[in-house]
């Protein structure tokens, strides 16, 4: 096109106009954010875990009854609910951030559940291997003080299972058993690396990769 056809086009715009088409533009740019952040939320809400003796997936979310007394059980105040921003299907149940709040494994919130949605766990060494699976411990090691010869063990010392779910070698490094993990965050609470350099992958997750 001529470029003294484009200036006598662009010249033709109006202020007005320029002046709408400057706020159409600003709002459709604020809503593609306000979605990315949005998403983005909803990427992070699905790195939280359920509490442990959960049952899996669609059945959890049709017995839990959103009582909210696994939560008031919870000495650890580990427990928290998804508000309305995670969507219907998800509002009102439990979860746990490990970042902010790993579980204890105490199993105070599996004997309140008055529907089975948590069920009761065993909560001997032995038995938390067998009843308990919230996630799994991964490390990435690009992060990991310990794997750069900076001595940590936090995550080991935080393990209610240590040598059997996460054993250490040369300076500390964390050993994560993948077997034996059941996925309560404590590891992830202390990791003192920002950010965290070890995270507990729901085990949702993983069994949909």
């Amino acid at each position: 096109m001529d470029p003294e056809a484009i200036e006598a086009t662009e010249n033709s715009i109006s202020p007005r106009r320029r002046t709408v088409l400057g706020g159409a533009l600003a709002a459709f740019m604020g809503l593609f954010a306000w979605g990315a952040k949005k998403q983005e939320r909803r990427k992070r809400a699905g790195l939280a875990l359920r509490p442990p003796g959960a049952l899996e997936g669609e059945e959890f979310l049709d017995a839990c009854a959103r009582c909210f007394k696994c939560g008031n059980a919870c000495p650890n105040g580990c427990i928290k609910f998804y508000g309305l921003g995670a969507g219907l299907t998800k509002a009102f149940t439990p979860y746990v951030k490990p970042r902010d709040r790993g579980c204890t494994l105490c199993g105070e919130c599996g004997d309140a559940c008055p529907t089975g949605a948590l069920k009761p766990i065993d909560t001997s060494r032995e038995g938390l291997v067998l009843t308990v699976s919230m996630g799994k411990a991964r490390v990435n090691k690009a992060m990991c003080y310990s794997f750069h010869g900076r001595t940590c063990g936090a995550c080991y010392r935080a393990c209610p299972l240590q040598d059997k779910a996460m054993k250490i070698g040369l300076y500390e490094t964390p050993l994560v058993q993948v077997d034996a993990c059941v996925g309560c965050g404590l590891c992830e609470q202390a990791c003192l690396h920002l950010p965290q350099a070890i995270r507990v992958i729901p085990a949702s997750l993983i069994k949909e990769s």
